[in-house]
């Protein structure tokens, strides 16, 4: 039986890709660079500057999320959705939210901060470290049918109905 297990793993790890997101700016710590600038926070709200290579074969396009699932709602927080990023595209420059610098044809769907734009973190003061999940999705479509004023449930179920491979990392953020 532990044969059997270690065999099943061996095969699942030699069949993972390699598809890597990596930042220059974000490792294991926001900082106030990407914090939101509201709800009590007072940050630059600036989305990171992201990068990923050995996208697996097939890819028609990319989506990026930024994700907290230690907000006090119940159901998390999504502070950045954009998807349609076409698949020539393996980098995404700081800022690029604010300054209309992504990709052409890329597209910000809504936030839980109720626009189509970067939120940053902004957790309650005196509460925990929040996690932030930040992922590239490599997809099987060119295009999601789905709008900027599409909200992040359907946008996250089109994304997940289309995910070839996925890279995340995950950082942290305390006021």
């Amino acid at each position: 039986m532990k044969f059997l297990l270690l065999s099943i793993l061996t095969a699942t790890t030699l069949m993972a890709g390699n598809f890597t997101l990596e930042s220059n700016e974000v490792e294991g710590q926001l900082t106030k660079v990407q914090e939101f600038n509201g709800f009590g926070c007072s940050g630059e709200n600036k989305s990171p500057e992201l990068h990923w290579h050995d996208a697996p074969k097939g890819i028609k396009s990319f989506a990026i999320t930024i994700y907290d699932p230690d907000a006090p709602t119940g159901s998390g927080w999504w502070h950045w959705l954009v998807v349609n990023i076409p698949s020539k595209v393996t980098s995404i420059n700081t800022d690029a939210s604010a300054n209309k610098s992504l990709p052409k044809g890329a597209l910000e769907t809504m936030t839980d901060y109720g626009s189509s734009s970067f939120g940053g973190a902004c957790p309650p003061k005196n509460n925990k470290a929040h996690e932030y999940k930040i992922t590239v999705y490599a997809l099987d479509t060119e295009k999601l049918d789905v709008t900027s004023k599409s909200d992040s449930a359907l946008v996250g179920f089109m994304i997940n109905a289309h995910t070839i491979e996925k890279s995340s990392m995950v950082s942290y953020y305390k006021r």
